[in-house]
């Protein structure tokens, strides 16, 4: 049951909350407890599927080998125009396959698909740019998109490739103010109900291997009514929004990671959200993706068929020059830091290897605790990066090797990426065809 702001507010509140506290404890105590005596094993099959599997769905939790995937986030729709990237998609597509892909995920766009709250439904938006500065995803330019259409046109395209989906949801405004008509209780719910029942009337549903209800969650997204919901349950600073588009850093004393109300109000909406939705279309896979600002023993992963954990080595260690490269500072001077980089990396390199091995394992170790498999579509050197005569690519090549290779040590991992930089956009990554089919050839393997 989820608290209700004002239960908590005064001396009363506190003493009416408490016992629900407790509650939730005692709760999380016997679900432990049974994972640990096997009581919710299922043989032959993963935990939170649905036992009488549709064979013509495509399902993640039911992957015989791990897919090399492809995050195409929001860009797939928003550099589809004259001189975008992916103004021919089948093109960009083919390119994928001769890459070795087999995967991708992608905006959905639930929030611009939905109808508005007095059920009409829009074919078209403006997504407006009020700046000049580099756009590493999404629209360099202000330009006009449809996604109900494109919808329409893309997954058959990727079907047509033998491309599995991944549809997500980042829930960004992009240059509107789309989103504020689902800042409410059940507005992600509504929005992706909406989504999946249209796509669902189009027989479009059965390439979709998963769907990611929101980025990065808690975090990092554009679901603002979420983020006001945690605020609300701190009195700490920190969690204080001075930017309704930033996001919320997510921390406090107790270990980084929110308050307790502040885990039971995440958890309850997550668990809201998924459950509805597994029942009604029960041939798809359901979880919310996370990152490495969200401990995995603070998320109720029990209706998640699956964890998309994102990591990177930029989180790791505080690497020169990054900061900046994250920031998108122009002013930058890419020669100093790069060699600041360099130098670092291979002083602290073993190390630094070592502990994302067992950032690693930790994530497969806890698919495995609750039968469910796992992967990544973010990573693996730095969040941010792109095309600079005195950056190139080669780290960001090197780390993905290494976190491959990490990951398939693990058999449960059945979806994983090399970058965050496999989009076209980026033309000294996207160029390096061999380099993606022998990383790409190995994860398939």
């Amino acid at each position: 049951m989820a608290l209700d702001v004002g239960e908590w507010q005064d001396a009363e509140g506190i003493q009416r909350v408490i016992p629900e506290i407790m509650e939730n404890s005692r709760r999380d105590f016997i679900k432990k407890l049974s994972l640990a005596t096997g009581a919710m094993a299922l043989s032959g099959s993963m935990a939170g599927c649905n036992k009488n599997v549709n064979p013509d769905y495509v399902r993640v939790s039911q992957l015989k080998k791990p897919v090399a995937i492809a995050m195409w986030d929001f860009s797939w729709i928003l550099r589809h125009h004259k001189y975008g990237e992916f103004e021919d998609w089948d093109m960009v597509l083919q390119g994928l396959v001769e890459r070795g892909y087999n995967a991708i995920r992608i905006d959905a766009m639930p929030q611009f698909v939905a109808a508005d709250t007095d059920g009409t439904v829009q074919d078209e938006f403006r997504s407006m740019r009020t700046s000049w500065t580099i756009a590493l995803w999404g629209n360099q330019y202000s330009m006009s998109f449809r996604p109900r259409q494109a919808l329409l046109e893309f997954l058959p395209k990727c079907e047509k490739y033998s491309i599995k989906v991944g549809l997500a949801s980042w829930f960004m405004r992009h240059g509107s103010d789309r989103d504020t008509i689902f800042m409410e209780k059940g507005g992600l719910l509504r929005a992706w109900d909406e989504t999946l029942s249209f796509l669902r009337s189009h027989d479009l549903l059965k390439n979709v291997m998963y769907v990611d209800l929101l980025n990065e969650y808690p975090n990092w997204h554009g679901y603002d009514w979420l983020k006001d919901g945690l605020n609300k349950r701190s009195d700490a600073q920190q969690f204080k929004l001075d930017n309704p588009n930033a996001n919320l850093p997510g921390v406090d004393d107790d270990n980084n990671q929110g308050n307790k109300l502040q885990q039971m109000f995440y958890n309850d909406f997550i668990n809201d959200t998924i459950k509805p939705l597994k029942e009604k279309y029960q041939d798809l896979d359901f979880f919310a993706s996370m990152d490495t600002s969200m401990a995995l023993d603070r998320i109720d992963l029990s209706n998640f068929n699956a964890i998309d954990y994102h990591l990177w080595f930029e989180y790791i260690a505080d690497f020169p020059g990054i900061k900046q490269i994250h920031a998108l500072d122009a002013t930058i001077d890419h020669m100093k830091t790069s060699a600041k980089r360099k130098e670092f990396w291979t002083k602290e390199k073993s190390q630094l290897i070592e502990i994302m091995k067992g950032r690693i394992a930790n994530v497969a170790t806890v698919a495995k605790e609750h039968n469910i498999v796992c992967g990544n579509t973010e990573g693996w050197g730095s969040v941010n990066w792109y095309d600079h005569p005195e950056l190139g690519w080669d780290w960001i090549k090197e780390c993905a090797e290494i976190c491959v290779d990490a990951c398939l040590a693990h058999e449960n991992y059945k979806f994983i990426c090399t970058s965050n930089f496999t989009h076209p956009q980026f033309k000294g990554m996207w160029d390096d065809i061999a380099w993606h089919k022998a990383i790409t050839s190995k994860i398939k393997a």
